[in-house]
């Protein structure tokens, strides 16, 4: 696409209106990145506008993704039947290890999968062990940068390990485990914070385009005194968090023992729960918690698929609705759910809210997941005033479905099929900030061949490095299952 055209006018498409709630013939005028004009078809537009042809293609919003891990990409298809806990004791080899050059990639490859599936942002918690650094959040920012993808980039941080944060854990251990569980040290929580200071104060992307969070991991994790510092940053700098809350039963069950109340409740003795948070996934927050994050506008990003892979169980999305509680949609990392597909998100967001209702009418419906998919999640990132919208003054991010796809033939609802019949494979184009990164399945401007070549190197020096790790993990997780299983059981 040259770009010595200040205005595209796109001709010839169906355009999805999801705030009209409807699907219908429309050309759309961009000027430099955002949505000048939306207008009938053959509608005016200046002269010398280039005229993109989008003829048999169906132009949606980018989707956005609220809750990913970029480190996890490669990871995809690690681990069978694991829990949350057992892919957190497997950590040690799966995620640690990294370059600087496999951060990159790792980044890169996330943002390429989701920009082939349709998705133009994400809110992206990524790890880096032992804790974040300037040179890892620009290398990781970059590899958003480079296939054009919007970011939040909240590095994933806790002070305490697995084997200390779950209750009676370390116990459970035999010798000579417990001794080496017991010597795991997690980063002190004094070094993440002025890590994430440096980050903070030496910031130079755009923040349109790569925006700066908090990313302590899960509350267990996180010592009061790091809870503290992490909202006392947020408020200095005016960046989001995002956490980990109530994700898994074991989690729900560990908060009693440990604090006494809810993981909620405790978070809000600090004033963690803001407007500036979002909870990832709150599989179990009962009705108290979520009036609690209704009260204090706090948002949710729902990862249906995750928490099916882990088990973890159904989020309660439609009570957060009802509530007023502003919810995405995320894929969560493909180390824990294999991938970055939003479409399968949405779906699976609609079919599970189903079997915690036997009334349809409390089922999530089609237009209702694909605004938690795009508006929903726009907000969840801090940008729902520019992204996920197709509307005059909105960043031009949109999707270019193909319509003779088999997915919509025939084409009977348009809404309907993206939601049920589309998974990622009728994506020809897409396009962010007025500029095709994506044409007819092609990246315009990156080698992604390439990429593939660089990011094999990397895992398999990964994994071998980190052979002595796994081998530990793996005799570590039948003791942390067992464990796990009891505690669970014990929560009502």
């Amino acid at each position: 696409m040259s770009e010595e055209h200040p205005c595209k006018v796109l001709r010839g498409g169906l355009l999805l209106d999801i705030q009209g709630r409807k699907a219908e013939p429309a050309d759309i005028l961009i000027e430099g990145a955002e949505i000048r004009e939306i207008g009938r078809p053959g509608m005016e537009v200046p002269d010398g506008a280039q005229v993109i042809n989008a003829t048999d293609r169906l132009i949606m919003p980018g989707l956005v993704n609220a809750h990913t891990h970029g480190h996890g990409s490669l990871g995809k298809g690690l681990g069978d039947k694991w829990s949350l806990e057992l892919l957190l004791n497997a950590a040690p080899w799966t995620s640690s290890g990294f370059s600087l050059e496999d951060k990159l990639n790792a980044a890169q490859l996330n943002a390429a999968e989701m920009v082939l599936k349709g998705c133009t942002a994400a809110y992206d918690m990524y790890f880096e062990f032992p804790s974040a650094s300037a040179d890892g959040i620009s290398a990781i920012g970059q590899g958003y940068r480079d296939l054009g993808v919007r970011v939040v980039l909240a590095p994933m941080m806790a002070d305490i390990t697995l084997f200390h944060a779950i209750p009676g854990l370390l116990d459970a251990l035999p010798e000579p485990l417990r001794s080496r569980a017991s010597a795991m040290k997690a980063t002190p929580h004094e070094t993440h914070i002025a890590n994430c200071r440096e980050i903070l104060e030496s910031w130079a992307f755009d923040r349109d385009e790569v925006r700066p969070a908090l990313g302590p991991t899960i509350p267990l994790h996180c010592t009061d005194a790091f809870l503290k510092a992490c909202r006392a940053l947020s408020d200095e700098f005016g960046v989001d968090v995002q956490m980990h809350l109530a994700e898994s039963r074991v989690q729900a069950a560990s908060a009693q023992p440990r604090y006494g109340k809810s993981l909620a409740a405790h978070l809000d003795t600090f004033g963690l729960l803001s407007e500036r948070f979002t909870g990832a996934h709150g599989v179990w927050l009962d009705d108290a918690d979520l009036d609690l994050v209704a009260k204090r506008g706090a948002k949710i990003a729902h990862n249906p698929g995750s928490n099916l892979r882990l088990g973890s169980g159904i989020a309660p999305a439609r009570k957060m609705l009802e509530r007023g509680i502003t919810v995405g949609i995320g894929t969560d990392g493909s180390g824990s759910s294999d991938n970055q597909n939003m479409f399968e998100a949405m779906r699976m967001a609609s079919f599970v809210s189903r079997t915690k209702h036997t009334d349809p009418a409390h089922w999530l419906g089609t237009w209702e997941v694909l605004e938690m998919a795009t508006s929903g999640s726009a907000a969840v990132l801090g940008m729902g005033d520019r992204i996920g919208t197709l509307a005059p003054g909105y960043k031009a991010d949109m999707v270019f479905l193909d319509l003779t796809s088999v997915n919509f033939t025939p084409l009977n609802d348009a809404a309907n099929q993206v939601v049920n019949c589309e998974d990622s494979s009728a994506v020809s184009s897409v396009m962010i900030g007025g500029r095709m990164v994506l044409s007819d399945r092609k990246f315009l401007a990156f080698d992604f061949d390439a990429l593939r070549a660089r990011v094999q190197v990397s895992v398999e020096r990964i994994a071998r490095e980190a052979r002595d790790k796994r081998e530990v993990s793996e005799l570590m997780a039948r003791f942390v299952s067992s464990h796990c299983i009891g505690l669970a059981c014990r929560h009502e």
